[in-house]
């Protein structure tokens, strides 16, 4: 898998400042304020940088972006990158600072003067998240991503903050590269292979095959692989560093590819449906970030993967299949697959782990993605208290998320002339109606919310944190629930 640039902490040394190579970076406060490193890189260049501070290019700068000197004189240094940033920044600003470093840096070594700048932890999180590259299938010679030294006043501290971010911007990796990964290439075999892998970290890890399945009474998930050569699975990480207590779970859609079944997609754009796997993805990413921090809480992540495919063995609409709760589910629409998926999954981690609450993701919806476009995840709950905190993580992570509403007028929707529910609601609030199907499988005592990421998962232009591509969004957001909710 693709692993974070590796960043090294370091006591500032002032006199090596002349003959650092590569890149060298500095900060500047908004009011042009040099901290010692930035005055010693000045007089090293003859006031290079005090010229630039009381220029219209600076004034026109915002908080975090950075800009370049290149071929200072003075320096072994090829180019000077000076970040506009207070000595004191925000979350967000530290973060935005590393992303422009990391993207201004290209494939040079980068040494980073931080001196004794808050955040540098956060500045080296942005680093190193908006320094992902995904270049797995392509050939040739491969520049390897060049070395990063902060040089801080106090370095062992800064290292100690730092460790568990590293974690995070791990999962966060994992989650963009299973989620970047072609069809062909992560079958539903190959991705429970991957995760099984990750009992090397201390995650107790089960694979459920087709036959195990069917004994447990999953006609809902199964019918949606039946058409498929790759066998449907689910795959359940534990991570038990909570000690006796009921465990959080995690529930992710993996459709591994989504043609839409019988109900075929268009041609146009149906090779992004390579991304259908996101919330699997996500719970991955969050289980590997929780253990590799080595995490001091009882969660469970459980995946259901799938391909959903054409063939003389696909469901059909009009099909009815009974789930594993024992409901029985007209299958309207082959398309809306992944809610067929979920409804087993959810139900199976309720029956077996009798969680204190639940959260699960999927690339559900193409209608949330018109309510909120690429800025918001939906986020529909049965319960305030989990819904606001999940939001307020993902706030405090910079990931957006939406609470939109639920209600019986939209569950009235799904009623069928034949079975007990029909698996779409019609055109109207189809991302609504979505998450109602969803609450059929939620027990009434146990605290939920359904996140549609089918807006943010996979995105064609940059963010501020990634490049195009599989984002990683949701990983820092449940970390930091889990981290605030469950080991507080």
């Amino acid at each position: 898998m693709t692993t974070p640039a590796e960043i090294q902490f370091k006591d500032v040394d002032l006199d090596a400042v002349a003959t650092i190579t590569g890149k060298l970076a500095v900060f500047v406060g908004d009011n042009g304020k040099l901290d010692a490193g930035a005055r010693k890189v000045n007089t090293l260049t003859r006031k290079a940088l005090t010229r630039f501070v009381e220029s219209e290019k600076f004034e026109k700068m915002s908080t975090g972006d950075v800009a370049a000197i290149n071929f200072p004189v003075g320096l072994a240094a090829e180019t000077v990158l000076v970040a506009k940033l207070s000595r004191r920044p925000s979350t967000e600003e530290a973060r935005k600072a590393g992303a422009k470093l990391a993207k201004a840096q290209g494939d040079e070594d980068l040494t980073v003067l931080a001196g004794n700048i808050a955040r540098a932890d956060e500045i080296a999180l942005g680093l190193a998240l908006r320094g992902y590259k995904f270049d797995t299938h392509k050939t040739g010679d491969k520049t390897p991503a060049g070395a990063v030294t902060f040089m801080v006043s106090n370095p062992e501290e800064v290292a100690k903050s730092a460790a568990p971010m590293a974690a995070i911007a791990e999962g966060v990796f994992f989650t963009r590269d299973l989620t970047n990964e072609p069809a062909n290439v992560l079958t539903t075999d190959d991705f429970a292979a991957r995760l099984a892998a990750m009992h090397e970290l201390g995650l107790e890890v089960e694979i459920l095959e087709e036959d195990d399945l069917e004994r447990l009474g999953m006609g809902s998930l199964l019918c949606v692989g039946q058409g498929s050569d790759s066998p449907s699975k689910i795959v359940v990480m534990s991570w038990n560093g909570g000690g006796d207590e009921a465990p959080f779970a995690l529930v992710g859609k993996g459709v591994v590819f989504d043609t839409g079944g019988i109900s075929l997609k268009t041609a146009a754009g149906m090779e992004d449906m390579t991304m259908d796997m996101g919330g699997a993805g996500v719970v991955a990413g969050v289980m590997r970030t929780l253990a590799l921090r080595k995490a001091k809480a009882n969660v469970v992540g459980l995946v259901g993967l799938v391909e959903n495919m054409p063939s003389g063995n696909a469901v059909r609409p009009g099909d009815v299949v009974k789930s594993m709760k024992g409901d029985t589910i007209e299958v309207i629409n082959t398309d809306a697959e992944g809610r067929l998926v979920l409804a087993d999954v959810m139900w199976y981690a309720q029956e077996r782990f009798k969680p204190v609450g639940m959260i699960n993701l999927a690339t559900l919806t193409g209608a949330i993605l018109v309510a909120l476009g690429h800025e918001n995840a939906g986020v529909f709950s049965n319960s305030d208290e989990l819904s606001e905190s999940f939001i307020k993580a993902a706030s405090l992570e910079g990931e957006g998320a939406w609470r939109m509403p639920m209600g019986k007028a939209y569950d009235d929707l799904l009623k069928s002339r034949i079975a007990d529910m029909k698996n779409i609601g019609g055109r109207v609030a189809g991302s609504i109606t979505a998450a109602q199907f969803l609450q059929r499988f939620v027990k009434d005592d146990v605290p939920w919310c359904h996140l549609d990421i089918a807006g943010v998962a996979s995105v064609k232009s940059e963010t501020a944190l990634a490049p195009a591509g599989a984002t990683g969004w949701g990983v820092m957001a449940l970390n930091r629930l889990i981290a605030d909710k469950f080991e507080g």
